[in-house]
């Protein structure tokens, strides 16, 4: 994967800086210009602890200038989810109290618009915007897995063991959708649609990263599997379901069939024998718990009006 196209002074001067054309540190007064601009930059920090960029060297991951630079950014955005997660109140038992408070949520849903009346290439436009989390499905929570208590860590490690094929590289939950996109006559690699995704798209991806990549917010890694993998198992089938009525290859509608079964199973294990776990082991973990449970219903929820409107403009 190449860098990105710059949004505005501070993802073009970090950008610059990947390309030894700036210096790394120096960040003092720069600020991002706007949304896109913040989270791309963002976005592309991050990008160098995975499986990084192709025109960067892989020694700038641990740079302390660049590192700086992303804990002032991460700073910005985990104020605001804890503001907007104040309210999120979870019942106890924990375990029962979390699955009814995510089975609560209502929001939008982009996958029944895609199952009744979405236009092939608004089908298409979305799979694009998807593509920048689901071509590296479930890597940002295996960050997660060595900080855990053994029950949690047990539990963690069998989901994960389904979302990379139970062993068989061509069951990668990440490669089948790449396999997807191109029998859709869209490119299959990782990062190949970054430029077209709106900055909603790019902080979901943003709270992934940040929740597991710091051992402190492991309780909102998993609180955000636990919401993600409870409110997918439904949509997988509405989304099955419109892109075999918009004739798009068997392979992508799949791809979203292997979700309808994994998910139903996953989310039991995420939200009991996950989240319900290690608030027993590790009671200070709860407030993370819910604040990535909220974070990831509230943002997919935003995602979801914002492509709506959209299209319906």
């Amino acid at each position: 994967m190449l860098t990105p196209k710059a949004r505005g002074p501070l993802s073009a001067a970090v950008l610059d800086s990947f390309h030894g054309s700036r210096a790394t540190a120096g960040w003092d007064g720069q600020e991002a210009s706007d949304e896109d601009d913040l989270q791309l930059t963002l976005w592309a920090l991050y990008e160098l602890a995975y499986r990084g960029f192709d025109d960067v060297p892989a020694d700038l991951e641990w740079d302390p200038g660049l590192l700086a630079l992303r804990a002032r950014l991460e700073e910005v955005l985990e104020e605001r989810w804890r503001r907007r997660a104040e309210s999120a109140e979870v019942a106890d038992p924990f375990a029962e109290g979390l699955m009814a408070f995510i089975e609560a949520d209502d929001g939008p849903s982009v996958a029944t618009f895609v199952k009744r009346e979405a236009t092939r290439e608004q089908a298409l436009e979305l799979l694009r915007w998807r593509s920048v989390y689901h071509l590296k499905e479930a890597d940002p929570t295996s960050w997660t897995m060595p900080r855990l208590p053994v029950r949690a860590q047990a539990a963690l490690a069998a989901l994960q063991y389904d979302e990379y094929g139970g062993g068989d590289p061509a069951r990668l939950h990440r490669h089948l959708f790449a396999v997807g996109l191109s029998e859709s006559g869209l490119r299959p690699e990782e990062g190949g649609y970054v430029d077209d995704a709106p900055a909603v798209v790019l902080e979901q991806n943003n709270a992934l990263s940040m929740f597991g990549l710091h051992r402190r917010l492991r309780g909102a890694s998993l609180g955000h599997l636990a919401a993600f993998e409870a409110t997918s198992s439904l949509p997988s089938r509405a989304m099955a379901s419109g892109l075999r009525r918009l004739g798009l290859p068997e392979s992508m509608a799949a791809y979203y069939d292997e979700h309808v079964e994994a998910d139903a199973v996953h989310e039991q294990l995420a939200v009991r024998l996950i989240c319900g776990t290690l608030v027993q082991d590790e009671p200070e973990t709860r407030g993370d718990v819910v604040l990535g449970a909220f974070t990831c219903l509230d943002l997919e929820a935003r995602f979801a009006t914002w492509a709506l409107e959209r299209w319906s403009a």
